[in-house]
């Protein structure tokens, strides 16, 4: 079984640690994502993949991130309280983390170094940028900040097949 992503944990946006371990089983779409971006209304598809699919074996995992335009400049309070109000958004949001950098989430260094983007390399090019695993914690596929999240349908629904 490939399971490095379940060696990580990530401060929730309450500030509660959360072990990658309580997603083991589950087919896990992680999300880096900004308040006030031009992208931001994906927060909506997000959303309804985690309605259609929770209950089949999805979860989605959001990491807002400030690197690309300051448009995430919010505390976490104020970054759950926009998502919960302008989006019902119910699915696990952590605390603000860079993707990037020397400073990156150790889960972002992981999914980029195994699934590699485009002209940038394995770098994060904006926010959105969707990393897809299987129910195993094996990164499967990355898509770009600009494919809509009903676009990661029929993905996910092969893995949650899978994992039946």
């Amino acid at each position: 079984m490939y399971n490095k992503f379940y060696e990580f944990s990530a401060e929730d946006i309450k500030g509660q640690l959360i072990d990658m371990t309580e997603f083991k089983g589950k087919t896990v779409l992680v999300v880096n994502t900004a308040s006030k971006c031009g992208l931001t209304p994906q927060f909506e598809g997000l959303e309804k993949l985690n309605q259609k699919y929770k209950d089949k074996g999805l979860v989605v995992l959001g990491f807002p991130c400030d690197q690309f335009g300051n448009q995430e400049l919010g505390t976490d309070d104020q970054i759950s309280e926009f998502c919960q109000i302008n989006y019902g958004v119910s699915f696990p949001m952590f605390s603000k983390v860079d993707v990037n950098g020397d400073q990156a989430h150790p889960i972002f260094k992981f999914l980029k170094s195994k699934l590699k983007g485009g002209i940038l390399g394995s770098k994060v090019k904006w926010n959105f940028t969707k990393f897809l695993l299987d129910a195993n914690g094996r990164p499967v596929k990355r898509f770009s900040p600009f494919t809509k999240p009903e676009a990661l349908e029929k993905d996910i629904v092969k893995l949650l097949e899978k994992s039946k």
